[in-house]
């Protein structure tokens, strides 16, 4: 088994191995979680247990990925989940907290937006079963897209392209997986933008952190839980809603692609830029790393 993977790893040229990983794991995860269809799991059950499986190979892949092409031999330090010291999980924590007040106040102004200008009508119907889908919804997307774009992935654009190159080409390949193409110019444009915006906002944030990923878990994974939550139960959306304020998408409205949206992680992008200023930018998630290891 490890040989196999060795060769994978060090394949040439050096890009190939990150170019297949995503895609080879994910259709490890998707054959192993076939024979399920047999028990008469629907197929969306599936589906999902194949992603999870994919995601728990990508976590047992990630040590021998370090060691081999990073020569790391602490991964989960370098991709920013464990602290360097006992002292330093509290900033773990904080981060945490920080990003998840950031996704509160961002889904806060979109959905005052929508109620302010009588494009929505607050509900309030709150439920445990709700409550429970939303956190375990955050808790999956926000660790797992996290750990794969801006703590993975960001490494290796940096490797390839430079500090620069890394930031933007990781913010420019999360927009581009998550954007549906069949919106249209105009709002696939800018679900595009609103989604290229974020990901810059989660690289800057991590940067802020000096290299915890914590806090861009808490923002990524409050937005996605919350959004889930206030469109679900907390928010009764007018279906002739404009499409700048709601955004694209129709029932299942994604509001990172509204004005309202883009306005706000504009605003957020620029003052998360002077916060990181000392750091000049120039930092790639390398050196980040490299001031929380021993």
């Amino acid at each position: 088994m490890m040989k196999p993977l060795n060769r994978f790893l060090l394949l040439q040229p050096a890009w190939l191995p990150t170019v297949l990983l995503i895609p080879l794991l994910y259709a490890l995860g998707w054959l192993a979680a076939v024979p399920l269809t047999l028990l008469g799991l629907p197929a969306d059950q599936v589906s999902l247990t194949g992603t999870v499986l994919s995601f728990v190979l990508f976590l047992l892949v990630m040590p021998r990925w370090a060691a081999l092409r990073w020569s790391e031999p602490r991964p989960w330090r370098r991709l920013g989940l464990i602290a360097r010291k006992p002292r330093a999980r509290i900033d773990h924590f904080i981060s945490l907290g920080f990003g998840l007040l950031m996704s509160i106040a961002l889904i806060g102004f979109v959905v005052s937006s929508l109620v302010l200008t009588g494009n929505g009508s607050w509900q309030g119907n709150l439920e445990i079963q709700a409550i429970l889908n939303s956190l375990l919804l955050a808790l999956g997307v926000g660790f797992a897209e996290e750990l794969i774009f801006r703590a993975w992935l960001w490494e290796e654009l940096t490797r390839m392209l430079g500090p620069r190159g890394g930031l933007l080409n990781q913010a420019a390949l999360f927009s581009l997986v998550h954007t549906r193409f069949n919106l249209g110019f105009g709002p696939m444009l800018g679900l595009l933008t609103g989604l290229f915006l974020l990901g810059l906002i989660l690289a800057l944030l991590r940067l802020r952190d000096q290299g915890s990923l914590w806090g861009c878990i808490g923002l990524h994974g409050g937005l996605v839980g919350g959004w889930f939550l206030a469109h679900q139960n907390l928010l009764m959306i007018d279906p002739n809603a404009p499409m700048w304020l709601v955004g694209p998408g129709g029932p299942n409205a994604n509001p990172l692609g509204g004005m309202v949206a883009i306005v706000s992680l504009t605003a957020i992008g620029s003052l998360l830029i002077q916060s990181t200023k000392p750091m000049r930018l120039r930092q790639s998630t390398n050196s980040a790393h490299d001031e929380q290891q021993c």
